[in-house]
């Protein structure tokens, strides 16, 4: 699920701010200083293993950009994870902040590690581990990370207790996504998939089409996923698809419902990194798809919310003339060259750092309230959020709209905008 090895996101990165830096006319040495990352550390993290033997992980923190703030990113947990896709998705954060206007730069961590094949003591060990390894270059003022694929709410904690240990004190606006009356948030778990939905909501609202007569096919059924479905059910649209990989088998599944797939019912039969289980969907009368059968759906909108590169030039003709609007739910699910195919199609695109950016909203609210060592009642973070997500698609689209720009070049020349005039501000070019 990967996509394929000659994919190199941090290049679909770079591609994506040289085109927008030519249409906004970024001057030389601001556009030298954005397009990669401004430090970056990689470190080896040895682990005890339960067995006795000691094992050695890589691990990385790259900080893309910090003049609007604090970096702020996930840390991955996969075993294909590149220092390439960390400082893309460092990258892709610096303008998911500055689209949603949080005084937050952009940073990503990973560790090239299965933790499927970790116990819990081994996955506490990586994490103490990690964070020992970069305990001086970050912290509440000056990089907050925050989970991301593969990693949770548990891995945080330890995180936070192994970062106060070293550090001496109460710092829980040190990392975000920790687990609620830990300093956690309440609402942050559903915060991601639910500002895709805003997003969709508004976009809908724009084209004057009536959520409750529309159908979607979704890709992924991990958090991001389930929580966009439910929300989408919630407002009366039908998702008739859903798709997830199987771990076992190395191989993705579709599984479908013609009037509609139950969320809760699939929830009750999926394991904690999203895997459906076959038999028991079958027995709820699922039809279960081999390989990516979601793309191929009739469907009004396509929600891609796995992982980067899944909409390529090979399979991106295989989406249905049905389809009207993709909602970006993952980090660069589409390659430049689909995207090209996908613009002249004329399918409206949510781009995926404006789509996805709840989650990283929520983790600033998360941050503001650790920090301040008070916190809001749960409806209170989602109204915020979908203000601010709201706020945020609106200006996309009304610059998209003004300029005749493509919905990703609109969020791109605004996010570059806030950020290169921060870099100015503070004297930097």
């Amino acid at each position: 699920m990967m996509g394929d090895n000659t994919y190199n996101p941090y290049e679909h990165a770079q591609a994506q701010f040289d085109r927008v830096a030519e249409i906004i006319g970024l001057e030389g040495a601001t556009r030298e200083l954005l397009r990669q990352p401004l430090r970056e550390y990689h470190f080896l993290i040895p682990v005890k293993m339960d067995n006795g033997s000691t094992q050695v992980f890589r691990g990385f923190r790259v900080q893309h950009n910090d003049a609007r703030g604090p970096a702020k990113g996930g840390i991955r947990f996969h075993p294909h994870e590149t220092a390439d896709t960390v400082r893309a998705l460092a990258m892709w954060m610096t303008w998911k902040c500055a689209v949603v206007d949080i005084p937050l730069g952009g940073g990503k961590g990973g560790i090239i590690c299965d933790p499927r094949n970790l116990s819990e003591n081994e996955q506490e060990r990586l994490c103490r581990g990690w964070v020992r390894q970069v305990a001086r270059n970050v912290g509440p003022n000056l990089d907050v990370p925050a989970p991301d694929v593969m990693s949770n709410a548990k891995h945080m904690l330890w995180m936070l207790d192994e970062y106060e240990a070293i550090h001496g004190g109460r710092y829980p606006g040190f990392i975000t996504g920790k687990p609620v009356g830990m300093g956690g948030s309440l609402g942050r778990t559903e915060a991601t998939g639910y500002g895709v939905v805003y997003t969709l909501r508004e976009a809908l609202k724009e084209k004057g089409i009536n959520i409750a007569a529309t159908t979607a096919s979704i890709q992924g059924f991990g958090n991001v996923a389930q929580y966009a479905a439910r929300l989408y059910s919630e407002l009366g649209g039908k998702a008739i698809a859903v798709s997830c990989w199987d771990h076992v088998e190395r191989k993705p599944y579709t599984f479908r419902k013609k009037d509609g797939i139950n969320v809760d019912e699939l929830c009750g039969i999926t394991d904690m990194y999203g895997g459906i289980d076959k038999s028991k969907a079958q027995d709820l009368n699922y039809e279960v798809l081999e390989g990516g059968a979601w793309l191929e759906q009739e469907a009004d909108i396509i929600i891609p919310a796995a992982l980067e590169n899944q909409i390529t030039i090979a399979n991106v003709e295989k989406i249905s003339p049905q389809v009207k609007i993709m909602v970006e739910g993952a980090n660069g699910p589409t390659s430049p060259d689909a995207d090209e195919v996908i613009k002249k199609r004329g399918i409206f695109v949510i781009p995926d750092f404006l789509a996805n950016a709840g989650g990283v909203t929520c983790s600033y609210f998360e941050q503001v309230q650790s920090n301040s060592n008070y916190f809001w009642e749960k409806d209170e973070v989602l109204e915020k959020l979908d203000s601010k997500m709201t706020a945020a698609f609106i200006a996309v689209s009304e610059l998209s709209r003004q300029s005749s720009l493509y919905m990703r070049d609109a969020a791109y020349v605004i996010s570059i905008n806030r950020v290169a005039q921060a870099a100015r501000m503070r004297g930097w070019v």
